[in-house]
């Protein structure tokens, strides 16, 4: 029995010492080898590996893309010498961790805080240079392409790789607001009144432009309206005349006839006339004898 708890304790002993001489990186990480303090080994890639027990050690560090988002917009100066509150964030991850843990212990917190003041100076020389309207719409894209490169470069030294950095918001500060708005809804009524004036202008012009050719198409058609009447008034004169030359007697006949028509039309109508009138003639002799 004392042979076999010794064989027991042995074999305990093994499976932690065993135990204590592999470790693990996973995929998601990078792992550092210390040997009484000091950087031994890097582990870049995922696997089982050994290490002495007791006299070294591993410290395993996170490589995926990380986010640094600060909770307060920052304010900046821009070259019209205007506040401007500034709400970005940052995309980065650790690309050497032996150069990222000499660089900052490896305290992620350090390394956080080193960044964003890299970015925040980044900023302010950015939008130093610009104006609000710049900033806000015109060159923002220009902006964050300059900080990434600019941050980027400075991050190398530390082990960090800077992936992006994005502008979300542009605000101007609450004491500044009031009046940017006043003078924004100014300019734009101002704007607003002379594109109605220019609007009213132009509806006028264009008024004029067709009453003028109203009264240019009504005379036209006027003067083609005399015209054609007088070329048939003249052609029914010369039918009259071409008639009653022919046959001056059937066309006075004919004339009479139309007269007694108009005349008699209606049964209450009267006319006093002598019985000897011209009018008559054709009533007392068909043929217009006297």
């Amino acid at each position: 029995m004392k042979n076999l708890s010794n064989l027991i304790a042995l074999l305990v002993g093994v499976a932690m010492l065993v135990s204590m001489s592999l470790f693990t990186v996973d995929q998601r990480q990078a792992a550092l080898v210390f040997q009484l303090g000091d950087i031994v080994d890097t582990k870049t890639k995922p696997g089982l590996y050994f290490k002495i027990p007791l006299i070294q050690n591993v410290r395993n560090f996170d490589t995926r893309i990380m986010t640094l988002d600060p909770v307060d917009p920052e304010r900046f100066i821009t070259s019209e010498k205007k506040n401007v509150l500034v709400d970005y964030f940052v995309k980065w991850r650790i690309t050497n961790v032996r150069t990222f843990y000499v660089s900052f212990g490896g305290d992620e917190a350090r390394a956080i805080n080193r960044l964003a003041q890299t970015v925040n100076d980044g900023l302010r020389a950015e939008f130093g240079k610009r104006t609000v309207h710049d900033v806000v719409s015109g060159e923002r894209d220009d902006v964050m392409d300059a900080l990434r490169k600019s941050a980027n470069t400075d991050a190398k030294r530390f082990g960090v790789e800077v992936l992006d950095v994005r502008i979300k918001r542009v605000d101007l500060p609450a004491e500044v607001s009031e009046s940017v708005y006043r003078r924004m809804e100014a300019e734009r009524k101002r704007v607003a009144n002379e594109l109605r004036s220019t609007g009213a202008a132009e509806a006028e012009k264009i008024k004029a432009e067709a009453d003028r050719e109203r009264e240019v198409i009504l005379a036209e058609a006027y003067r083609d309206a005399q015209r054609i009447k007088g070329q048939g008034d003249g052609k029914a004169a010369a039918i009259y005349a071409k008639a009653y030359g022919k046959h001056a007697e059937f066309y006075a006949f004919y004339r009479s006839m139309e007269s007694y028509k108009a005349s008699f039309k209606d049964k209450q109508d009267v006319m006093v006339l002598q019985p000897n009138s011209a009018f008559f003639r054709y009533m007392n002799a068909p043929k217009g004898g006297k």
